[in-house]
């Protein structure tokens, strides 16, 4: 999580021992998916270039030092960060099947390269080894912990599937899937971290509400440079969630603010831009502009931007230290980052 790390100083201590500890969590990682088959290696070895901001292993050694700066991380702190990270890795995989992505972390995605039969299995493998790694833990509850947020997380994608090509989707349904599928592991990771801080439960509780407001804040972010990014910069397929028929939060707002014939033209733009049609592309451009003229996305910004506020006046009561200082820095990259 570079971009974190930068922000918190590149002589601070805390940089150097964020940076040592996501190491270890590396090590972990590589040496529960070694494998003596050759195709399961090389397979392995490429979804090595998806761990990029790494930010949820990140907030859990964050969070272990925001709660108890004396702490040293231990190796079940690395652990967590590693299943965290595997299972985080495992839903990158299969979402890329889903989207039928092409580029991911500036790459080709494993559907890509071999297609989606191996893509589906090793998103499978990553799950598995996820849980086998986490039962070496003497106290389980990181296992049932991982474990909940891992079904969470697929409640809520099943929602969004439900809910595909919806155009009359709320925002109170958006949020609850972005809070399913991607928040669920983010409040975990700093739930987790805490409480192998030594924590107490309100203080745990706390920082898992600080992720969980984090995670959404990031979806929206995600759903921004959807629309807007450039996929040079943010290094993955860009514009599936309009191809794929997906609302996000600032087509929500588009379509709740605009009336008439404006919002007959947008709806049938979004039926233009769904995969197949031959007239997507130009579909998507045009309704991208049109989200920035009723400043949908300035709206989707100023959600998020609330989130973070948030997230930071969850642990508020927590004392000043480096390792909060650094939970604030990751709370502005979630929305400034343009990758």
């Amino acid at each position: 999580m570079q971009q974190i790390l930068h922000t918190i100083g590149a002589g601070d201590d805390l940089t150097e021992v964020i940076s040592a500890f996501l190491g270890r969590v590396s090590s972990i990682f590589d040496a529960q998916l070694e494998s003596d088959l050759a195709p399961v290696a090389v397979l392995v070895k490429h979804v090595e270039a998806y761990r990029g901001k790494m930010l949820r292993p990140t907030l859990v050694g964050l969070c272990g030092l925001a709660v108890n700066p004396s702490v040293e991380l231990t190796r079940e702190h690395a652990v967590i960060g590693a299943v965290c990270e595997m299972v985080h890795m495992a839903t990158l995989v299969h979402d890329d099947v889903l989207d039928e992505a092409e580029t991911r972390r500036k790459g080709l995605t494993v559907n890509r390269l071999r297609g989606n039969e191996p893509a589906v299995i090793l998103g499978d493998l990553l799950i598995a080894a996820s849980y086998h790694l986490c039962s070496q833990l003497q106290d389980q509850r990181a296992a049932l912990a991982v474990g909940h947020a891992s079904m969470v997380m697929c409640q809520g994608e099943l929602l969004q599937l439900h809910h595909r090509d919806d155009f009359s989707l709320d925002e109170k349904t958006y949020f609850a899937i972005v809070e399913r599928k991607t928040a669920a592991l983010i409040s975990t990771a700093c739930e987790l971290g805490a409480s192998r801080g030594g924590a107490s439960n309100e203080i745990a509780g706390r920082l898992a509400g600080y992720g969980r407001k984090l995670g959404i804040a990031f979806q929206i972010q995600d759903d921004v440079l959807d629309l807007t990014g450039e996929e040079e910069v943010v290094g993955k397929t860009l514009g599936k969630d309009l191809e794929k028929g997906k609302l996000t939060l600032p087509l929500i707002h588009h379509l709740t603010n605009v009336t008439g014939k404006d919002r007959g033209r947008s709806l049938l733009l979004l039926e233009e831009a769904c995969e197949g049609h031959e007239r997507s592309s130009d579909a998507a451009a045009t309704l991208r502009r049109a989200v920035v003229e009723t400043g949908s996305l300035d709206y989707a910004r100023s959600v998020a931007l609330r989130l973070v506020s948030e997230a930071k006046s969850e642990i508020a009561s927590i004392e000043q230290s480096a390792a909060k200082s650094g939970l604030l820095a990751a709370a502005d990259a979630v929305v400034n980052r343009s990758l």
